[in-house]
């Protein structure tokens, strides 16, 4: 009987590419998703002290919706380092390209792997990609 634990090193670790439309789907919850795919949590290899995960594409994001009123009352707050300098943006006037990109770096881990994983996120604001080289495959939820 084995009683070692599998650790996969990162020659083994085979990277997909995933396609998801943003179009009807909720801002939280599809930000969950891609994390999800992002971290690598869907593969039985996961280990949290290694980035695992896919790449993700995400078109439509402008026919994203948020619940509730948060399209008046969620401000996203940012400072600019100068004092009194604090800019607030509410959820309507923001792109909705960066309301994701920020929802989704929120629930990576705060280190350098989060920010590696990160990057293998690409976001668009319409039906077109310029990654069709790739053949990502349709991911649904």
């Amino acid at each position: 009987m084995n009683n070692t634990t599998y650790s996969v090193k990162a020659s083994e670790i085979e990277r997909k590419w995933y396609l998801i439309d943003a179009d009807g789907k909720v801002l939280g919850r599809l930000a969950t998703e891609v994390a999800k795919l992002l971290k690598g949590k869907h593969k039985p290899t996961y280990s949290t002290h290694m980035d695992v995960g896919d790449h993700v594409i995400v078109i439509n994001t402008e026919k994203m919706v948020l619940t509730g009123n948060k399209e008046t009352d969620k401000i996203y707050r940012r400072h600019t380092g100068y004092i009194g300098n604090m800019k607030e943006v509410q959820a309507k006037d923001m792109d909705p390209n960066k309301m994701l990109m920020l929802a989704v770096k929120g629930m990576l881990p705060k280190n350098t792997l989060g920010r590696k994983m990160l990057t293998k996120l690409r976001v668009y604001a319409g039906s077109e990609h310029e990654n069709a080289a790739q053949k990502p495959e349709t991911y649904n939820f």
